[in-house]
């Protein structure tokens, strides 16, 4: 590929059908090794849970972040479009989003109303920064070091808010399962409104980005959380490592290229 083609590319992969699959396991995995970190070994759930005076769910989320500052500086100094480089980041953002919303509706006290009402703010509010500063919020703008800190920005914010508000609709009568329908159910419905409306394509763009999320969310704990809390009581490492390796043999099997900047709208 010559110089110029490269310049007409993002930073971010094309949206396909294979983005989104790898999108909602990605998500998956983000909910399980969350919980991996912030319950299972620093036993945020635990009968010991705070005695250290040290609080799990802020740890996980310190930890997560410092990896996602570090691969978004990676990001933002590759040249081009690399699929693992880009994965990994939006893994680490969808852990580190796990372990941020668990501490904001579980250990500020503010619940999964207010902590999900909280979120969505900042992911609104990062869309209008960001569309006021570049004119835009597409994904095709995402190829220069301020557009990419937007894009960065808001996806863990997104990804942060899936989590709070998968857990807000799981833990009342639907269960993990009956969530997991709905928001299916949603995407399903802005598959549609793509297909067959002129609904402006980037609004559906981050409505389903933020929708997959919540999806995989659930999963997630259907998956890890105990039978008597309607989940399958799985292992949360064995459950991440399953993910982690489909995800890995879909980025190398499905082929991966970069958004073209002059297609996208």
């Amino acid at each position: 590929m010559n110089e110029q083609a490269k310049d007409a590319l993002a930073k971010v992969p094309a949206v396909t059908l294979g983005f989104w699959i790898v999108k909602i396991l990605a998500t998956t995995f983000g909910e399980t090794m969350g919980d991996t970190v912030s319950m299972s070994w620093l036993g945020e759930t635990t009968v010991s849970a705070g005695q250290a005076g040290l609080n799990g769910y802020l740890i996980g989320t310190a930890l997560f972040g410092t990896v996602l500052a570090l691969l978004v500086a990676a990001q933002i100094r590759a040249r081009q479009f690399h699929p693992l480089l880009y994965w990994a980041t939006i893994i680490a953002s969808t852990t580190a989003g796990t372990t941020l919303a668990d501490f904001a509706t579980r250990s500020l006290g503010i619940g999964y109303p207010g902590g999900s009402t909280l979120l969505l703010g900042m992911v609104l509010a990062s869309l209008f920064v960001w569309h006021r500063a570049l004119g835009s919020i597409s994904v095709s703008t995402v190829h220069e070091p301020r557009a990419e800190v937007y894009y960065w920005l808001t996806i863990t914010f997104s990804q942060t808010l899936g989590t709070a508000l998968g857990d807000w609709v799981a833990d009342g009568a639907l269960g993990y399962l009956g969530a997991a329908v709905i928001f299916g159910g949603l995407l399903a419905l802005v598959a549609a409104a793509y297909f067959w409306t002129r609904i402006n394509r980037v609004a559906l763009f981050w409505a389903a980005f933020i929708l997959t999320r919540p999806l995989g969310a659930v999963v997630g704990d259907f998956l890890d959380k105990p039978v008597a809390h309607g989940g399958l009581e799985l292992s949360r490492p064995i459950a991440s490592l399953v993910l982690a390796g489909t995800i890995l043999g879909l980025i190398l099997l499905v082929p991966q290229r970069a958004e073209n900047r002059t297609l996208a709208g």
